[in-house]
């Protein structure tokens, strides 16, 4: 039987080999096919959203819980009519945009600096927006943060009348610092490393610290420079006053999430991400709807909706991303109404600035795609 089967196989090797020879000029050898796959395209897909309970706690009360600054001029504050206003209280309504489709979708709550974290860890608020900063002992701990919105430093406010030229002439000095803050400890830590001595005067809060800076309880005041620069135009005579040179740390800044929720910490990145894109991409709250229908931009596109489906990755509506720049703007917009030449801090974008400015800046948001 085996004998059999194997002159069959000949059998059928020969008949192959002529016919292959046949269909082709004689000398040539038979050419292999080229082998065509198909990638599936991400952005054509519709794909499975990672499960989020805060989201999923968001959609049924119908509104996003924000921690915010009880009052810092230019980040957070509550206007004479109540509303709240800020660049860290936009932060929240753009996310409240993206994932509710209504950026006034959003309920805030001032916390104290020493509160903050336990806001967030209890449930309180869904996400802290709230000029804190990223560092090893808080990410490593029950904390995220999804995205810098700020890049800072901390540094010291003083009169002018002192004629000081650095930090270093504070040798002895009493300053005023707020309580539960990172700026306690690179305070100590400054002055340690150079043997320098200073009295710690330490208030409850921001306004507390300015107002006991302003009534000569201290001789300076220390904090994040974009909060000196906060306080200083809140004082009776700002010009009087100055923002040393010396900055002293880096105070990377932006909203905080509870670590337990990773799909919740994606969509508040993005979110914020969705902002700089915009400016990237030159969009605007007045533009993004013309530009959604008839740009043939593909980063557009799919940044907007108009072209794959990426919003179901976040759980999100395909929309969501030109919900939250129609509604807040884009990042450039953003800084210069709370923080830059359209507001009273007048704070040049620096480090903040895109990647690809004219003067570049640290920010560098990954491509949609």
């Amino acid at each position: 039987m085996r004998s059999v089967i194997k002159a069959l196989r000949r059998t059928a090797a020969v008949g192959l080999l002529l016919c292959l020879a046949a269909c082709g000029d004689a000398g040539d050898a038979p050419k292999p096919q080229p082998v065509t796959t198909t990638a599936a395209d991400p952005a054509t897909q519709v794909l499975q959203a990672k499960a989020s309970p805060t989201l999923a706690a968001v959609r049924a009360r119908g509104y996003l819980a924000c921690g915010v600054n009880a009052g810092l001029a230019g980040f957070a504050f509550p206007d004479d009519k109540g509303t709240w206003r800020g660049f860290d209280v936009d932060i929240c309504r753009a996310v409240a945009a993206a994932v509710l489709g209504d950026a006034k979708a959003v309920r805030f709550t001032a916390i104290p600096a020493q509160d903050r974290f336990a806001a967030l860890s209890s449930g309180k608020i869904d996400i802290l927006s709230r000029n804190t900063s990223w560092t090893f002992g808080r990410d490593a701990g029950a904390l995220d943060f999804p995205a810098v919105t700020y890049f800072d430093g901390q540094g010291f406010l003083a009169p002018k009348a002192l004629g000081l030229a650095s930090a270093d002439e504070l040798n002895g000095a009493r300053i005023c610092v707020q309580a539960g803050t990172a700026s306690e400890q690179n305070l100590a830590d400054y002055f340690k490393i150079r043997g320098l001595k200073y009295s710690a005067v330490v208030s409850e809060s921001e306004a507390q610290a300015r107002e006991t800076y302003q009534g000569e309880g201290c001789d300076a005041y220390t904090a994040d420079v974009s909060a000196l620069a906060s306080a200083r135009s809140l004082m009776n005579n700002p010009n009087a006053h100055v923002v040393l040179p010396t900055v002293i740390s880096k105070e990377p800044l932006g909203p905080v999430v509870r670590q337990d929720d990773p799909a919740w910490t994606d969509i508040v990145r993005w979110s914020v991400y969705a902002l700089m894109l915009g400016e990237e991409l030159e969009l605007t709250a007045d533009n993004v709807a013309e530009a959604r229908d008839d740009s043939q931009d593909p980063r557009v596109r799919r940044l907007l909706g108009a072209q794959g489906n990426l919003g179901p990755l976040l759980g999100l509506k395909a929309d969501w991303a030109f919900q939250a720049i129609r509604q807040v703007g884009a990042y450039d917009e953003v800084f210069r109404r709370n923080l830059g030449q359209g507001s009273p801090l007048k704070l040049e974008r620096g480090l903040n600035a895109l990647w690809n400015a004219p003067q570049p800046g640290l920010h560098y948001p990954p491509p949609v795609r």
